[in-house]
């Protein structure tokens, strides 16, 4: 399976239409399978007095709320449809994220996208993981900040929702996630549709926050394809997903990260976002298919570099092959040295000149 890689223009549009469309051709030029982006409004995600996160007040206004941070970032419906029909005629998948169910009614039925990212932050958020699940869509669960437990409740919501969809009626309760999660037909809804991202929140990620093999214990654990939402600095940690099994790789990129915003300087520049496609698709290619058997390049090698058995010095037809009078030698072209012990003490059947192989 080959690894999805999203481009995650998330809000580094900057609320900017023409900045959002060189994001979008940005992505594309270097080869990523989608774009995304972030859909919200802002009284439906924030208090109007709410702080902003540590890492936001390093790189917007500190007297600004977050509240009006993200009215300044948000990206109007129409731009969106204008997006969605960029990205199909170029052809690179739009996606985006939803953080209100307003904006994910707007993304399912409006734009009907086939699938959708729930973020990390909304990995508690029981409703609308309900909405998520209900809209039919193939999911793509951040997890960042969570913990097992949560996660798996999480998972227990969106199983129930999938039922609801086959024709469950039942009320949502904990109860009653729980049983969607546990059984059979829920189980293999979330192996149909969901991937797990695991994610370390924060921007950018301390390598010692990483964890990465956290994103194989998710996959033990739960069964389900995983991925990476990566939010380190440099492409090292998203070659690394890649080399342990992520179906998925998602990374931010910006324009240019000297711009103001709270996501550009934990986001790669278009060229850095090529090299990192690139080295993904290389690492696809070396870990291979798994099966330990010589590769067609080295056979010529195994016959030069392997050995067979060979006359020490010259022997007659008859005469006793001993410890003395054979030997293990380049080239492969005779008798395997594992028939060594076999061979001892057994008659020559002709003559062999020094150095000539067993054959």
């Amino acid at each position: 399976m080959s690894v999805y890689v999203i481009a995650e223009a998330g809000v580094n549009h900057n609320g900017d239409r023409d900045m959002a469309f060189k994001l979008v051709d940005a992505a594309a030029h270097a080869g990523a399978d989608a774009v995304k982006f972030q859909t919200f409004k802002a009284e439906h995600l924030v208090t109007m007095k709410a702080a902003k996160a540590p890492y936001q007040q390093l790189t917007t206004d500190t007297e600004e709320t977050q509240f009006n941070m993200l009215r300044r970032l948000e990206l109007d419906h129409g731009i969106h449809h204008e997006l969605l029909a960029y990205c199909n005629e170029i052809g690179i998948e739009f996606l985006s994220t939803a953080f209100d169910q307003y904006s994910l009614k707007f993304l399912a039925n409006d734009l009907g996208l086939e699938k959708l990212k729930i973020p990390s932050g909304e990995i508690t958020n029981g409703p609308l993981l309900l909405d998520y699940s209900e809209t039919g869509c193939e999911l793509i669960v951040s997890t960042g900040m969570a913990t097992l437990g949560e996660i798996e409740e999480a998972l227990g919501v969106i199983a129930f929702g999938f039922l609801q969809r086959d024709g469950q009626t039942k009320e949502p309760s904990r109860i009653a996630f729980r049983e969607a999660f546990c059984s059979k037909n829920g189980q293999q809804q979330l192996k149909n549709k969901v991937t797990l991202l695991h994610c370390t929140t924060e921007y950018p990620a301390p390598p010692g926050d990483i964890n990465l093999r956290a994103m194989v214990t998710l996959r033990n654990v739960f069964g389900l394809n995983v991925g990476y939402s990566d939010h380190s600095e440099g492409d090292t940690v998203a070659s690394a997903a890649a080399a342990l099994g992520a179906t998925i790789i998602e990374k931010h990129f910006t324009l240019d990260r000297s711009l103001p915003g709270p996501d550009h300087k934990a986001s790669l520049e278009p060229d850095g976002l090529k090299i990192m496609v690139e080295t993904i698709r290389t690492v696809e290619h070396i870990m291979g298919d798994g099966v330990k058997a010589p590769r067609p390049t080295e056979f010529d090698n195994r016959a030069v570099i392997r050995k067979s058995i060979v006359a020490a010095c010259d022997i007659a037809t008859g005469e006793l092959f001993t410890k003395s009078n054979i030997a293990i030698m380049r080239p492969a072209s005779g008798k395997n040295p594992m028939d060594y012990w076999d061979l001892l003490d057994c008659r020559s059947p002709r003559d062999y000149l020094a150095g000539e192989v067993i054959s």
